[in-house]
């Protein structure tokens, strides 16, 4: 269905109901999972692989050469004041860090988060987008946040449908840095079964490659009782893994012991490590409702919808932004 013009939209949209071009900015060893790079819908996509410390000129010479109707950038503070002034798209801000919640003890991982969120610059974007729903306020004080949702994921990653039996044994995998908390709760997995654990560096082939070697996703925050929502969640629900993790929040609408497992310490974790490698398919319903419930999270249904959704709230409400 071709974008409408909306009344008053203050950007320029493609002519004839030709797809619009969008741009996603972000690095890509942390983002490209989270983006859309083939044409869906009305959407034509781009990935610009821009990190703190690279030439933001660059950047917006790159912009100005793609000429996109919408772009969307990861890690709003990234982007230096004025960067994005007179570019003639829409811009939506992705905050992708948990941030300090309402009400609960101090934690300095959230006010580091804080504090880095407090460089972006508000007149860069017409919107944004929270991914964390529990830090909103906190979010609200310093950008004109819209909506909140989670990272989408790359469609490139989904495994097909329906699922190839577990191996035997299972093979697991973690994905993340390495903290003394995720060391503590690996380190005898580690030794004892076929535990992959990747720190940096998995991104497209590679990635989709990785995914498909596993049977199982576990998932642990960086600290003890740091609670949030990892994008890694998702991936591996996509990846058709069945998912070990540490208590979510907020879920997005995942219930632990239907589309994954959720486990309280390590203690429990190597439980059903145990367990599984005894039984490989002793949640084999967990593991294929969890893969149903990633579709909602596809990166071909989310951002054309987002893009739909901003241009109406864009029409109606305008923008702030220079």
């Amino acid at each position: 269905m071709p974008l409408a013009a909306p009344r008053q939209l203050p950007y320029t949209l493609p002519p004839g109901g030709r797809p619009a071009r969008i741009a996603f900015v972000g690095q890509r060893t942390f983002f490209e999972s989270a983006a859309l790079h083939s044409p869906a819908g009305v959407l034509a996509p781009t990935f610009v692989d821009f990190r703190a410390g690279d030439d933001p000129n660059e950047l917006r010479v790159t912009l100005d050469a793609l000429a996109p109707h919408v772009v969307v950038v990861f890690r709003p503070h990234e982007i230096p004041a004025g960067l994005l002034a007179g570019l003639d798209a829409a811009v939506v801000g992705v905050t992708t860090e948990p941030l300090p919640r309402p009400s609960g003890r101090r934690r300095e991982d959230l006010e580091a988060n804080e504090a880095h969120l407090a460089r972006a610059n508000p007149a860069n974007f017409d919107r944004v987008v929270c991914t964390d729903p529990l830090g909103w306020a906190v979010a609200a004080r310093r950008l004109p946040v819209w909506r909140s949702m989670p990272l989408p994921v790359d469609d490139r990653l989904y495994c097909p449908r329906p699922l190839n039996p577990s191996r035997r044994p299972p093979r697991a995998m973690f994905i993340g840095h390495s903290t003394l908390h995720r060391e503590h709760a690996l380190i005898n997995l580690k030794h004892e079964f076929d535990v992959g654990h990747y720190a940096y560096g998995l991104m497209g082939e590679l990635l989709r490659e990785t995914l498909s070697q596993a049977d199982i996703g576990i998932v642990l925050h960086g600290e003890r009782w740091a609670s949030s929502f990892d994008h890694h969640v998702l991936v591996h629900l996509a990846a058709g893994h069945l998912v070990l993790a540490e208590q979510l929040e907020p879920t997005f609408g995942l219930e632990p012991g239907i589309d994954l497992i959720e486990v309280i310490d390590h203690d429990e974790l190597s439980l059903r490590v145990h367990q599984l490698h005894d039984q490989p398919d002793a949640y084999a319903r967990v593991r294929t409702r969890g893969r149903d419930k990633a579709e909602q999270f596809r990166a071909s249904r989310v951002w054309p919808a987002l893009v739909g959704d901003l241009l109406d709230d864009l029409a109606a409400f305008g923008t702030s932004r220079p």
